[in-house]
């Protein structure tokens, strides 16, 4: 059985709210748990009401194999907690990013505002021409 430590979404219309859950890989993503290690709230004020994590048994379960998902990666990293994961992840991005400035394609965000900036300059320029 292959675990993985990942987010169910709770709450109501434009108020998540998000539980922490250790779920086998096939259940779906509000199914059955089979333990619940805490919840994150996105929109709560206080940093330390935003975030409730058990984190022994955090540890007890990345130590049994269980792999978080990306944003559950992220909020372990938070917490202090290293794990794998997070540095293959930090691997993959920087094979991705090595990739693209091979192929001269942008890869951030950044990137592309600044290669859609001469373009818009550049469809300026002929509507003016046209005048």
């Amino acid at each position: 059985m292959s675990v993985k430590i990942r987010m169910s979404r709770h709450g109501r219309r434009h108020r998540p709210f998000f539980r922490i859950n250790v779920i086998d890989t096939h259940t779906p993503r509000d199914g059955r748990i089979i333990e619940k290690l805490g919840y994150y709230d996105p929109l709560e004020k206080a940093t330390d009401k935003q975030l409730v994590l058990d984190i022994e048994r955090a540890k007890y379960w990345l130590d049994k194999g269980a792999i978080p998902s990306d944003s559950v990666s992220e909020i372990l990293l938070r917490k202090g907690i290293k794990h794998k994961y997070a540095a293959a992840k930090k691997t993959r991005r920087a094979l991705a990013i090595k990739r693209a400035r091979a192929a001269g394609l942008p890869f951030l965000k950044s990137e592309r505002k600044t290669e859609e900036k001469p373009a818009a300059g550049e469809a300026a320029a002929p509507a003016a021409e046209k005048k």
